[in-house]
C-alpha cells in the first residue's frame, strides 16, 4: 500500500467503489459471456456468426466507441448498437438482437467476487455509509450483492459516465454526505480516480495487478491499494483522523 502526501482531511462518512475489475474480475467474464453469445448467434441467426467473429465484432465496437464516446455511459447499448449493425449487414432479423443482448447479460452477470470482497464489504457497512457509481451495467441485485449498498448508481440510468463530476456528486448527494466526506475506490485510474477527485473526493486505486503506471500517467491517488486488506487498514488510519 502507499500514500499520497497527507493532507488535512475529515474521516469519511461513505465509501463509493467501482464494480468491474475492482469487486471482481470481469475479463474471464466478459470472454465467457461473448463465447456464449455467439454460440446463440450460430442457432439463430448463423449468417452473423459466420461473417463475424467474436474479435471481429469486438474491434467494431471498439470502433464505433470512439466515434461515439458517448457509449461509455451506457456499454450494453453499444453492444446492441454493434449486433445491429452486424445483423443489418447479413440481412438477419434484427428483432432476434433483444434475444442475444438477454443471453450476454445472464452470462455477464456470472461474475465471482475476489475472497476479500465480502468480508471487508462487512466490515465498512459497519462503520460508513457504502455506494456504487459504475459505467457497466453489472445489476447487483442479480449478483447478488444489493444489501452491502446504500446507494448504487449506474451511468447508463444517470444519463452521464465517469469520469464527469456530476455521477460522483450525485452518489455523494445520495448518501447525504459532501464530497470532501466521501471516498471512490477503482481500478481505473482514469475513470475512477482523477474522475472523484475532480469532484472533491478522495480517491483510492485498487490496484492489484501491482501497475506503476500512475507514475506515467501523472496521477497520484490518495491511496493506492492491491486489496481490500490493505484498503480497510487505509481506512482505519483515515477513520482515526
Amino acid at each position: 500500500m502507499s500514500l499520497a502526501p497527507v493532507k488535512p482531511a475529515v474521516p469519511p462518512k461513505a465509501i463509493l467503489f467501482d464494480l468491474d475489475d475492482t469487486l471482481w474480475p470481469i475479463a474471464p467474464v466478459i470472454a465467457a459471456a461473448e463465447t456464449l453469445l455467439h454460440d446463440w448467434l450460430a442457432t439463430h441467426a448463423p449468417k452473423v456468426a459466420q461473417q463475424f467473429s467474436i474479435e471481429v465484432l469486438r474491434q467494431h465496437r471498439l470502433a464505433m466507441l470512439n466515434e461515439q464516446p458517448h457509449f461509455h455511459g451506457n456499454l450494453i447499448e453499444l453492444r446492441r448498437a454493434g449486433l445491429l449493425t452486424a445483423f443489418e449487414a447479413t440481412g438477419e432479423d434484427p428483432a432476434l438482437v433483444d434475444g442475444a443482448i438477454a443471453q450476454f447479460l445472464a452470462a455477464r452477470h456470472r461474475v465471482q467476487p475476489y475472497d476479500d470482497v465480502l468480508p471487508g464489504l462487512a466490515w465498512m457497512g459497519q462503520r460508513m455509509l457504502v455506494g456504487s457509481i459504475s459505467n457497466g451495467n453489472a445489476d447487483l441485485e442479480i449478483i447478488g450483492l444489493a444489501q452491502h449498498f446504500k446507494v448504487s448508481i449506474a451511468a447508463s440510468d444517470f444519463g452521464v459516465a465517469k469520469p464527469d463530476a456530476s455521477i460522483f456528486l450525485a452518489g455523494c448527494a445520495a448518501l447525504g454526505v459532501a464530497p470532501h466526506e466521501a471516498v471512490y475506490v477503482g481500478d481505473d485510474l482514469y475513470f475512477d480516480v482523477t474522475g472523484a477527485q475532480g469532484a472533491g473526493m478522495r480517491a483510492v486505486w485498487m490496484n492489484r495487478k501491482g501497475s506503476d503506471a500512475h507514475l506515467a500517467a501523472g496521477v497520484q491517488p490518495d491511496a493506492i491499494c492491491a486489496n481490500f486488506d490493505e484498503l480497510l487498514l487505509w481506512l482505519q488510519g483515515q477513520l482515526e483522523d
